[in-house]
């Protein structure tokens, strides 16, 4: 497996589906999914191009961190993100992908004031009404976008989301379509701390339906890593032990998340 030439492919496929939709390539983000690859496929990544990675675990984020991983691109949190562990990872991450309550918005707001940064995050949307899968319900971003607007210390850039696996190319386009409205909708309203910049929304199978549909953000993984392998587990606690003392209470410089 070539990662360079991987990486190279998904850019080429990004920039045609781009061009398709009459769209430029440069507004579509491309966010390596470095879930269950090491910290040396991860730098061959970065050295073939990729400047924004995206992690779905906090123990991998808090690892690979440690040793320099993501050295050289910008990092974002993109799975699902439980309330006790959001203090590995504000003020870590550029951006949090995966807000799925009003709750978790309370609660990283309440970090990121401990840590005198202000969070960029997206909503996460449950656009296929799965039971098994976390995110909003289209009825309730209203709500949450109304208590974001409260909250000092967070910033919403935008919406994200993960539609029903399809085997069939081209079916997730009515979800990724309403995805679009959504975002189109809601750029159309007034808040404080929001601003819809970002559509994150299409991963290896379907980032080139996601992109003609509207995404300005996509997540792949399997198309640059190969499929992901499973390697011997370390406990959370001693992950934590080990590398607790690099998180300090707020950072000298922190990049900033621009929109396309």
């Amino acid at each position: 497996m070539d990662i360079a030439e991987n990486v190279k492919n998904v850019q080429e496929r990004i920039a045609a589906a781009a061009r398709a939709a009459g769209r430029d390539p440069e507004d579509v983000t491309l966010v390596a999914a470095t879930k269950m690859n090491d910290m040396e496929k991860v730098k061959e990544a970065v050295r073939a191009g990729i400047r924004v990675c995206g992690e779905n675990r906090v123990q991998e984020l808090v690892e690979k961190s440690a040793v320099g991983a993501y050295r050289g691109a910008e990092l974002h949190f993109i799975g699902h993100l439980q309330k006790n562990k959001v203090k590995y990872v504000v003020g870590e991450v550029l951006l949090i992908e995966s807000i799925d309550s009003a709750e978790l918005l309370e609660c990283i707001d309440e970090q990121a004031k401990k840590r005198s940064v202000v969070q960029d995050v997206l909503l996460e949307v449950n656009i296929g009404g799965e039971a098994s899968k976390s995110g909003l319900a289209p009825d309730e971003l209203p709500a949450v976008l109304e208590k974001a607007s409260t909250l000092s210390s967070i910033r919403v850039r935008g919406l994200m989301a993960i539609p029903p696996i399809s085997a069939v190319k081209g079916e997730n386009g009515g979800y990724f379509a309403r995805m679009h409205q959504l975002f189109v909708d809601n750029q159309a309203k007034k808040y404080d701390n929001v601003s819809m910049d970002f559509l994150s929304m299409g991963m290896s199978g379907d980032f080139e339906d996601a992109i003609a549909e509207g995404a300005n953000m996509v997540r792949v993984g399997t198309e640059i890593f190969g499929a992901r392998p499973y390697p011997a587990k370390e406990s959370w606690f001693r992950t934590c032990l080990r590398v607790n003392n690099r998180y300090k209470a707020s950072r000298s410089a922190r990049p900033v998340l621009r929109a396309p």
